[in-house]
């Protein structure tokens, strides 16, 4: 039997995460996008070295799909770079979610696929597998605890409230969370 494994989302490399938003947002209505800038992991690997790229990215919704853009700062070796050139942008990934990561992961080495990075950050696995050969880009496989996807859920609530009349973007420290309302007094 085959399992089906549904993308949640498709990323893009770009030279500006703000113009990227901009421009997505007034061509396709996707946003708003939430901003993470400069994004440092508590563990990473490139190609099995211990090697981190500075790098900025955009998460917003068009519809039921994630967009992500992608910003690196420097000339670090990434898998940003292992498909663009300072300058160039373009398609870079697809992702999906799994529950059990450690099974998933070895599930892509079985079928040959290098793993390209791999990430724990905010109490989450994250690994890139070089599938340019199945698909022109890489595959991300990210696990899904509650509060991943609590925020994903944030995001995409946005994005369904949201209508083009405040700017596209908002920096991830500015989200609004839910707010306890007092309970009110007895009568």
């Amino acid at each position: 039997m085959i399992k089906k494994y549904a993308m949640f989302q498709e990323a893009y490399y770009v030279r500006s995460i703000d113009e990227a938003a901009q421009k997505w947002a007034k061509a396709f209505g996707a946003g708003p996008f939430f901003m993470v800038r400069h994004h440092h992991c508590e563990e990473f690997t490139y190609r099995g070295t211990a090697v981190e790229a500075d790098v900025s990215y955009a998460f917003g919704y068009l519809g039921d799909r994630m967009i992500q853009f992608i910003e690196q700062h420097d000339d670090k070796p990434s898998i940003y770079r292992d498909m663009y050139k300072d300058g160039e942008e373009g398609f870079h990934h697809v992702a999906y979610l799994v529950d059990d990561f450690a099974a998933e992961r070895q599930r892509w080495l079985d079928l040959g696929y290098e793993l390209a990075t791999e990430l724990y950050a905010d109490e989450v696995n994250a690994g890139y597998f070089d599938t340019r050969s199945l698909n022109g880009g890489f595959t991300e496989i990210h696990g899904d605890p509650g509060h991943i996807l609590g925020m994903f859920h944030i995001w995409k609530r946005a994005h369904q409230e949201w209508d083009g009349t405040t700017p596209p973007t908002i920096e991830i420290e500015d989200i609004k969370f839910y707010q306890r309302a007092p309970l009110l007094p007895k009568s």
